[in-house]
């Protein structure tokens, strides 16, 4: 999944599908969206389904696209964002934030 939006390349290989139209990449688990993918941001969407499957697909993304650490992460049955905001030092630092449909790592 992640070699075909890297190379802008439509692909489907089970329960997920990569569409690309002029540099724009949508993806798609189970035929609902789950993310856009451009060379500028990445925008993050449930599908409707908090599954961990979902959560794979959108971390799986996030760990090619994102700042190493950025990701979703589920605590007590919610979905929260691990987002990078500076360094301190040598040390990366994260902010924590409820996830909403649409969130955006630019």
């Amino acid at each position: 999944m992640c070699e075909a939006i890297a190379k802008g390349k439509d692909w489907k290989s089970g329960n997920t599908q990569v569409i690309t139209i002029n540099d724009v990449t949508w993806v798609y688990l189970h035929n609902n969206h789950i993310a856009t993918v451009t060379d500028t941001y990445v925008e993050l969407f449930d599908g409707g389904w908090q599954s961990n499957t979902t959560k794979s697909r959108l971390n799986a993304i996030c760990d090619t696209f994102c700042i190493a650490g950025e990701g979703i992460f589920q605590k007590n049955f919610e979905w929260f964002v691990h987002k990078f905001v500076g360094q301190a030092g040598t040390s990366k630092v994260f902010n924590v934030e409820p996830f909403v449909n649409g969130y955006m790592f630019a």
